[in-house]
């Protein structure tokens, strides 16, 4: 909303003008701040009224006439997890807010259509998830539920609040599991086909199997991750670096449990107690152009990182994507407890 700041008003005005500020805007809201701007609730037409009713006199300010808990919002997320998260909530208007909580817009639902993507977006379903047994004795790992749901499922809402709809499956152990859940993916509102992997193929050989040659810059990304990345600000990073490969990344730490003696021959130069190093590692989620699956040998095991050396050493460009968002690899029984913790707060 452009003039969003025409309808933020202080809890010390009258209900009579908030009335007029109401009355004066055509989304029938005011957002209610403190005088730095911060959002302290909401105030609509309703609840104007419901104040009156109960003998608010129109002098009297909107202090206790206000919705102290509103939904919001970050100012981060794009336009489609705007539409999206408006939509789950059954809401036509969200007040987007930054840093310190300070109203930043008014997102109006019925002002934006949902933007739909033609990338391909290829899951990487087929692995045996050995060290989550027993669990996956019977179910495929992506398949295993976090949260209520399987986590397959979670991966592909996060595409669909971005505006991807076009999947493909590169499935293997217990396939018809997936296959039986997702279908074609119109219960889910996206199209979904299917590549079946005889043999172990690695996250790079199974592209090899895809029938229908993607035309522009695909996803590429492991099924058994959780995570609250942004996959339009992922894509439009890949685009605007002219990659031919951009790895999402993410940072890693690691503490070292005793004091670090630094020498230079026999001497001493500094001891650092328990020093944390860090460092960036591959979070399993990529984009590629159409032409890196011409560089992945066929009918062969072929990992992803394999496949970025090989077009690292013909200097085409490779670029890396920090994610700053959620991120959970759920490849064992720790981050498998973890991530049913952490759902509901992180996803809900």
């Amino acid at each position: 909303m452009d003039n969003y700041l025409e309808i933020c008003v202080h809890p010390t005005i009258s209900i009579k003008e908030a009335m007029e500020v109401i009355g004066r805007g055509r989304v029938q809201i005011a957002l209610v701040v403190d005088f730095d701007g911060r959002l302290l609730g909401t105030l609509s037409d309703g609840d104007v009224r419901r104040s009156i009713l109960k003998g608010k006199g129109l002098e009297g300010d909107i202090e206790d006439s206000y919705n102290t808990t509103p939904i919001y919002i970050d100012n981060e997320k794009s336009q489609n997890e705007l539409l999206y998260f408006c939509s789950k909530n059954n809401i036509n208007q969200l007040p987007v807010v930054g840093k310190n909580n300070k109203v930043v817009d008014l997102f109006i639902v019925n002002e934006i259509s949902l933007k739909h993507h033609k990338n391909i977006v290829v899951l990487m379903v087929g692995g045996l998830g050995t060290r989550l047994r027993p669990l996956t004795e019977n179910t495929p790992k992506p398949m295993l539920k976090v949260g209520g749901k399987p986590i397959l499922e979670t991966i592909i809402e996060g595409f669909v609040k971005s505006g991807f709809d076009n999947f493909v499956m590169c499935v293997g152990y217990k396939a018809d599991v997936i296959r039986n859940h997702f279908k074609d993916g119109s219960e889910f509102g996206v199209s979904i086909e299917y590549v079946t992997e005889s043999k172990r193929m690695g996250t790079a050989g199974a592209l090899t199997l895809i029938k229908k040659r993607p035309k522009e810059a695909f996803f590429v990304m492991n099924g058994d991750l959780l995570t609250k990345a942004s996959y339009e600000n992922f894509l439009e990073f890949h685009k605007s670096n002219k990659a031919m490969a951009t790895m999402c990344v993410r940072e890693y730490e690691i503490e070292v449990p005793y004091g670090v003696v630094n020498m230079k021959n026999e001497n001493i130069t500094s001891i650092e107690e328990k020093p944390v190093h860090s460092f960036f590692v591959n979070s399993g989620i990529y984009l590629l152009e159409p032409g890196c699956i011409d560089l992945i040998p066929n009918n062969k095991y072929y990992d992803m990182p394999s496949l970025f050396e090989k077009i690292i050493s013909l200097e085409e460009k490779v670029v890396s994507f920090p994610l700053r968002e959620y991120w959970m690899d759920i490849g064992r029984m720790p981050e498998y407890k973890q991530a049913n913790q952490e759902y509901t707060s992180t996803f809900e």
